[in-house]
């Protein structure tokens, strides 16, 4: 079972989860996984990069796995609003990160942002998500999205689970809050050694 789980929904979830994993790997945690990324041309939004961190670095940044409309990657096109998610491209990137974490000792981060809709066409995605939360060592830092409309199966799994602490990020709290998670990250990461 992970050390302990802390998720966030909310507004500018990823911004806060880069900052948190700087913060920890300045205080010598490993931090691993990935974090879902814009890709904007001529300030709009046209799709979502997947970009995977070790000890919260970018190592690793693909074409978007997520894109607007037009584009085709052949098979069956799965859609969220105007965007087209590849999953074969996002499960490319992903699912060895999920492999490696089980891999790592418990004075690490694992990051998943996000465990949300687009993320949840790839079957194999969902596995590793429950995989790493019932068997990990690490301590898990994720992303879920705000409860509307039909219920994700999995986001619902995982935000009900009695070892996760949730914090919900808005744009009044969004700096502040920044401490709490820490404070709850660490509070696992010591629980874990």
């Amino acid at each position: 079972m992970a050390k302990g789980i802390v998720l966030l929904t909310g507004v500018g979830k990823t911004t806060l989860v880069q900052k948190a994993c700087e913060a920890l790997v300045s205080s010598g945690v490993g931090v691993e996984g990935f974090y879902t990324e814009e890709v904007r041309q001529g300030g709009r939004r046209v799709g979502f990069d997947v970009v995977t961190v070790r000890h919260c670095h970018p190592i690793q940044s693909k074409p978007p796995a997520v894109e607007a409309p037009g584009s085709s990657h052949g098979g069956r096109e799965y859609t969220v609003g105007q965007y087209v998610v590849d999953v074969p491209s996002f499960e490319n990137l992903a699912l060895p990160l999920f492999r490696r974490s089980a891999d790592g000792g418990s004075r690490r981060v694992f990051v998943i942002d996000e465990i949300g809709k687009m993320e949840l066409f790839s079957q194999s995605f969902i596995s590793s998500v429950r995989q790493t939360l019932d068997g990990s060592a690490c301590t898990i830092l994720g992303t879920i999205p705000i409860p509307k409309g039909k219920p994700l199966g999995l986001v619902e799994d995982v935000r009900s689970r009695r070892d996760v602490k949730v914090f919900t990020v808005s744009k009044e709290n969004r700096n502040a809050v920044l401490r709490d998670i820490l404070a709850a990250l660490q509070n696992c990461l010591k629980q874990a050694t």
